[in-house]
């Protein structure tokens, strides 16, 4: 995303030879196609391709995760059957986290293919999540045995809504449905905000503190909503603007993100995630800031 924002053929030639490499010396590491956070991969090798559509063997790779998602394992269990019978992915787990983990690939599939299937599936999974897990006050409990809306996997279901908005035809019968709950989930973030302007680790407990990644996702969210007309600038320029410049402070002098939430599972105690460990310069951190500078580029 960032190189294709910044034009920068430097990094985008980079990022060639490490698949490359990975590719021919060390395949056996490449992820199994079992489980909804490994098939997200298959969103690297999509969008590389769309960059050097001369190597045919990143879309092929690209479309095996993306292709996997919905193809029934021998192996499995009763609730993925019924699940597929339904047109759901069989790796559906009812976790906001899913919503950035299925949609990715899934998206970049229909960029590299144009065909309607790859998006019409992520829109239908994103609706099912909208219709189960989105409360009345726009956010979102973690899974429904967790009823806390922790920042991160607000921050994916924020960012996997922005990226089926920008892909989705607006022809599709659910297009104004994840619009709403777009909608509905910027407007309460706006109210959630920190005297940072930021995001804390529990969205509505303001003991908590201020955590980067969901801040930089719902940040991206934010410019993206601004930057596609889905959402008024007189409102949302400023708090998308407040936000990215309340970003920058928690860079350190090695151009690592700081105060990052670690990889959570989900748990129903509060306790769990307030003590969550905060780490530097974590993925999770780094790219989000990254979506958003490309977002401000584009």
């Amino acid at each position: 995303m960032w190189g294709h924002a910044a034009g920068d053929s430097v990094i985008l030639n980079k990022m060639k030879e490490r698949f490359d490499e990975l590719l021919a010396d060390h395949s056996e590491h490449l992820p199994v196609k079992n489980h909804v956070d490994l098939n997200m991969f298959g969103s690297l090798p999509l969008n590389l391709y769309s960059s050097f559509p001369a190597e045919s063997n990143y879309r092929q790779i690209g479309l095996s995760y993306a292709d996997t998602q919905w193809e029934l394992p021998a192996t499995a269990k009763e609730h993925e059957k019924q699940l597929a019978r339904q047109g759901y992915t069989w790796q559906t787990r009812m976790w906001i986290d899913d919503m950035y983990m299925i949609t990715i690939v899934q998206a970049w599939a229909y960029h590299t293919t144009n065909d309607r299937k790859y998006i019409d599936r992520a829109t239908y999974e994103m609706v099912k999540y909208l219709h189960e897990l989105q409360r009345p006050n726009g956010l979102f409990y973690h899974a429904p045995d967790v009823p806390f809306y922790w920042g991160r996997g607000n921050g994916w279901m924020a960012a996997g809504m922005t990226e089926i908005l920008k892909a989705l035809p607006k022809n599709s019968p659910y297009y104004k449905y994840i619009m709403k709950g777009y909608r509905k989930m910027m407007k309460s973030l706006l109210h959630y905000r920190n005297n940072e302007g930021l995001w804390n680790q529990l969205i509505d407990q303001p003991e908590f503190w201020t955590e980067t990644s969901r801040s930089a996702m719902f940040t991206y969210a934010l410019i993206s909503g601004v930057k596609n007309g889905w959402l008024p600038s007189k409102v949302y320029e400023p708090a998308a603007r407040k936000a990215w410049l309340a970003l920058i402070p928690y860079i350190n002098k090695n151009n690592d993100v700081t105060n990052i939430c670690i990889g959570t599972n989900k748990k129903n105690d509060f306790s769990y995630y307030l003590h969550r460990p905060k780490v530097t310069g974590d993925y999770h951190g780094q790219a989000p800031y990254l979506w958003c500078a490309a977002a401000l580029l584009q």
